[in-house]
């Protein structure tokens, strides 16, 4: 007869957020050892979060793992930027050095920068395109300029005030063929250079708070746009979020803060 299973440290971190109920909510599961997909995918429906990170100690930093409530996704900033903060906070990791995480997007690395936590991601700009007829009927707003890159179709509108006031037909949305929908424009203070939603029904997340993969294709798109390498990125979520964003080249470096909300042990 087998004992039961060792339990598993699970976090709850409100990721791109200065206080806790702000940001976006990324489960962290500390792994003893990697666990099969089927396992990882359960979880993350379980928690019922945009996306659930799991973690497994590798000869050279971690693997790293991201899942919505249904699918496996290759990029995620936000519960990125979750598991750094809880390998430091946690003491698994002293706090001056890097995080480095082996994931389906190759080798991405967080550190500290000052009061940020500072993550390098791969560069993803979007190309102009044409426009899928049901993507305009989906958010229910004509685009000034439509662009996609690997994963998202990225959706210029005329006015911040065009972005907040979105609401979306999200059985349409769930229809574009993308990961999902980022929707953009330059922002109305001077304190953010653009605002943006993202919209991921057809990954499981119907408006996802703070996504800081999207800035992957906001920072080169608005860097180019305003002639600009360093960007902050207000998201107008309900939640809200912020993301700083460096360009560098084939690389950005996507900056937040996080705040720890729940620490629990996961029993199965």
């Amino acid at each position: 007869m087998t004992g039961s299973p060792q339990p598993l440290p699970l976090f709850i971190v409100d990721a791109f957020a200065e206080r806790a109920f702000a940001g976006n909510p990324a489960g962290v599961c500390l792994l003893d050892e990697p666990r099969d997909g089927w396992w990882m995918q359960n979880v993350a429906a379980e928690m019922n979060l945009s996306e659930t990170a799991f973690l497994a100690p590798s000869e050279s930093g971690f693997d790293l793992r991201w899942f919505t409530p249904v699918i496996e996704v290759d990029l995620c900033g936000h519960a990125t930027l979750a598991s750094a903060h809880v390998l430091w906070e946690t003491g698994r990791l002293p706090i001056a050095a890097r995080a480095i995480f082996h994931t389906l997007s190759g080798l991405l690395t967080a550190e500290r920068s000052g009061d940020l936590i500072e993550m390098d991601f791969p560069s993803e700009p979007a190309e102009e395109c044409a426009a899928p007829a049901i993507l305009a009927k989906s958010l229910g707003a004509e685009p000034v300029r439509v662009a996609k890159n690997r994963m998202d179709y990225l959706v210029e509108l005329e006015s911040e005030e065009r972005v907040r006031g979105l609401q979306p037909d999200f059985a349409k949305v769930a229809q574009v063929d993308a990961r999902g929908v980022i929707v953009t424009s330059a922002s109305d203070s001077p304190e953010f250079d653009f605002v943006s939603r993202f919209f991921g029904p057809q990954s499981g997340v119907a408006e996802d708070p703070v996504t800081g993969s999207a800035h992957c294709c906001l920072g080169p798109y608005w860097g180019e746009k305003l002639g600009k390498s360093e960007l902050t990125g207000l998201q107008v979520s309900k939640r809200g979020g912020v993301v700083r964003v460096r360009l560098m080249g084939e690389r950005v470096a996507l900056g937040g803060r996080a705040v720890t909300v729940f620490k629990g042990h996961l029993l199965v």
